[in-house]
């Protein structure tokens, strides 16, 4: 079985996964299980905190929220793949456990992702995702500086060498005025622009 397959077959089973991103390493269980995913924020060691979902494409995104496509496909497909973690009204509360207290948004990713990584989520689905390190952690940029304890914890591995380690930038559009709650890789500005 090779890396792609194993890293599938680990998601399917609901075990957790190590991806590569555009960004940093991520955390990665199945957006449609829910005790999965809430295994993302115990092998952090934080809070109940929000999950962010990731997909290989727009058109993934929106198959998973369908209420994407009333306002904000446009946006979506042209800010997105890129480094942004955008936070979007998501009025039939679709995925609810990954947004704890805020169950009518929901966190979304479409990265420039490598190609392994696509090809995990192509034949998988949606993702929910964390960065793979402890709460208050820095961000592993490589698979070496992952915390062995999570390592230890997932079903699958996938290492591609080192990546640029900045975090993707957290955009919250959930509200009348669009807020910036985490500079990161993405200027904020190219967003802010599209919503014109």
């Amino acid at each position: 079985m090779d890396a792609v397959e194993n890293a599938v077959a680990a998601l399917q089973a609901g075990n957790l996964v190590v991806l590569p991103t555009d960004t940093v390493y991520g955390l990665c269980a199945s957006a449609h299980n829910a005790v999965a995913a809430a295994r993302i924020n115990e092998m952090k060691k934080r809070p109940e905190l929000a999950i962010a979902i990731i997909a290989a494409s727009t058109d993934a995104l929106i198959e998973c929220v369908p209420e994407f496509r009333l306002g904000w496909q446009t946006l979506l497909e042209e800010v997105l793949p890129g480094p942004y973690t955008l936070v979007l009204p998501n009025p039939k509360r679709r995925l609810r456990t990954l947004s704890p207290g805020r169950e009518e948004t929901i966190g979304v990713r479409v990265p420039e992702l490598p190609e392994l990584s696509r090809q995990v989520l192509e034949q998988f689905g949606v993702v929910a995702a964390s960065s793979a390190n402890l709460h208050g952690e820095p961000d592993p940029k490589t698979v070496e500086q992952i915390p062995e304890e999570i390592l230890n914890a997932v079903g699958a591995v996938i290492d591609v060498g080192e990546l640029p380690g900045a975090p993707s930038t957290v955009i919250d559009l959930s509200g009348l005025v669009p807020r910036v709650t985490r500079q990161g890789a993405g200027d904020p500005q190219r967003v802010f622009d599209a919503l014109g």
